[in-house]
């Protein structure tokens, strides 16, 4: 899974606002600034954000952008699912891009079962993540992740 920019930018700059404390709030030009973000990509993404109801604006000089509910009630996946998307979801298939009107695949598809996989073990760790959980060193947030999953062999192929 790659995040995207926008992905990466939306969580920095929701992070940003959740060092402030409840009920702060920071302009498109703090955030900015704090990020090294440019102020029209910032807005864009706080457009994104506040349209799916994660951060709410306010108008005038005290102005800005805050949480719109506490950072530990903010999951890192619905954050994410707001600004880009799923990589897998069920509609996946219908939209194939190959030179064909259908995937020559569609009724018996290996690899969908593999991505489907991908995509709820994906879910299930941003499921567990709070914006709130992220605010913590990059060492806690490691140990709060519990152990790796152990690689499967890269080949199955009989010797």
């Amino acid at each position: 899974m790659k995040l995207s920019s926008q992905e990466e930018f939306g969580l920095r700059c929701l992070l940003q606002i959740a060092r402030m404390g409840d009920g702060g709030s920071l302009t498109i030009t703090e955030m900015s600034q704090r990020e090294g973000i440019s102020a029209p990509n910032v807005a864009k993404i706080m457009r994104i954000l506040r349209r799916a109801g994660l951060v709410k604006s306010t108008r005038g000089k005290a102005g800005g952008y805050s949480l719109s509910r506490p950072a530990a009630e903010l999951p890192v996946g619905e954050v994410l699912g707001s600004l880009g998307g799923r990589l897998y979801d069920a509609g996946f298939c219908d939209r194939h891009s190959g030179l064909e009107q259908l995937c020559l695949n569609n009724s018996d598809c290996s690899i969908r079962p593999v991505l489907r996989h991908i995509q709820e073990a994906v879910d299930q760790v941003l499921g567990r993540l709070t914006i709130q959980s992220l605010l913590r060193s990059e060492r806690e947030v490691t140990l709060s992740m519990g152990p790796r999953a152990v690689p499967l062999p890269l080949s199955t192929r009989p010797s």
